[in-house]
């Protein structure tokens, strides 16, 4: 009976011992669990910041394809720039200033 009664006694024991190995094991897939639940929430809020700041950024960049037709309208406003500069030019032909010898 002794044999028995051991037996018993060493078969109560492991079970403890497994018994305490599971509930560490499961305490520290809780928290496991728990602090994937976090990134997971920063990475969605990350991705939400991401796109609102892409859509932003794209309604901004919309009209870059619109500067290829900037260098011909400058060279229209350089054009007319010289005109008028040849205008301003006869207009002050021949005018001195106050005390400015001719």
């Amino acid at each position: 009976m002794s044999n028995l009664v051991i037996a018993a006694n060493d078969t109560h024991a492991a079970w403890q011992v497994t018994l305490g190995m599971g509930a560490v094991v499961l305490v520290v897939v809780i928290i496991l669990m728990m602090l994937l639940l976090s990134l997971v929430k920063d990475i969605q809020a990350s991705v939400a910041n991401l796109l609102e700041t892409a859509g932003i950024i794209a309604s901004q960049t919309a009209n870059i394809p619109k500067l290829g037709a900037t260098p011909p309208v400058l060279n229209l406003i350089i054009e007319e720039a010289i005109i008028q500069d040849g205008y301003m030019n006869a207009l002050t032909d021949g005018y001195t200033a106050a005390g400015e010898k001719v």
